[in-house]
């Protein structure tokens, strides 16, 4: 299994920027996908950006370019940069991971592909 920690959430004003970070506890970059998503209030959980096996990311459209997904260069973070925030950001951000964690580090070439959750974090925009 991996366990995925997000932070960096808060209150930020409308138009503000806030940096989430999620810390797996184990290697990450060879799972299927390495993602975000969000929940708003009283809504469904919905993608908000990932990055794909082949390394190349995907946004979704109420995000684009105004988030931007990265990888730490030696550590098995990844981060959402969250700038010109607005209230209908304002949401649980949950960082996931898609691959076998089974193993000493997640993969997608083989095994059982499951996806893994943190707990969230909180980000308020006002």
């Amino acid at each position: 299994d991996v366990q995925l920690v997000e932070s960096g959430g808060g209150s930020v004003q409308t138009g503000g920027s806030l940096k989430l970070s999620c810390q797996a506890s184990k290697y990450i970059f060879a799972a299927c996908e390495n993602s975000w998503f969000r929940q708003r209030p009283g809504k469904e959980r919905e993608f908000v950006a990932r990055f794909n096996e082949d390394g190349t990311t995907t946004y979704a459209d109420s995000v684009q370019g105004r988030f931007t997904i990265s990888r730490a260069p030696a550590k098995p973070i990844v981060y959402l940069q969250m700038n010109t925030l607005e209230t209908d950001d304002t949401a649980v951000y949950y960082c996931a991971v898609r691959g076998d964690c089974t193993s000493s580090y997640c993969r997608c070439d083989r095994g059982i592909i499951g996806t893994h959750w943190g707990q969230g974090t909180q980000v308020t925009v006002s």
